[in-house]
């Protein structure tokens, strides 16, 4: 196990949904810490870095009008093992196949109007982390939780 960080985007629909404290408590009840946290709208350039392996598709245009179409919110998260953590919670892409009790099972049909990104390796995780903040906007620091959220072996890494 080793620590990482990952990133979140609360999607449009969430935000219009007013979904956005009960997505972030769900992070906070695993035991993540958030190091970082935000709402902003995303231009252009940002949407097609970060959706440029569909920048040829033709539902492209579609997702850049959904992805703009109100703020997102978008999180850095950190903990042991964080992207897989995260992605068990968000569950699979398309809501209607998301298990029951994950964040897309609970709230989401759809395969674009499905919530939440989260980070799919912890190598895009750093990349995308570094797409949406600033070095000056991310935080580290000690949670005093963090002893009743790990054993004594996997603080120590």
């Amino acid at each position: 196990m080793k620590h990482e960080k990952t990133l979140i985007i609360i999607k449009p629909d969430a935000m219009q949904r007013n979904l956005l404290g009960g997505i972030i408590s769900r992070f906070e009840r695993k035991g993540l810490r958030i190091t970082g946290l935000k709402m902003m709208a995303i231009d252009d350039l940002k949407i097609s870095e970060h959706y440029e392996h569909h920048k040829d598709k033709p539902f492209f245009d579609g997702l850049k009008k959904y992805m703009q179409s109100a703020p997102v919110a978008v999180m850095v998260l950190s903990g042991l093992n964080a992207v897989a953590a995260t992605r068990l919670i968000v569950g699979p892409t398309k809501g209607y196949e998301a298990d029951a009790g994950s964040i897309r099972g609970d709230f989401s049909m759809s395969g674009q109007c499905n919530i939440v990104h989260a980070s799919d390796s912890a190598e895009n995780a750093e990349k995308e982390i570094y797409r949406f903040f600033n070095e000056d906007e991310l935080f580290e620091y000690k949670k005093i939780d963090f002893e009743f959220i790990y054993g004594e072996d996997e603080r120590e890494g």
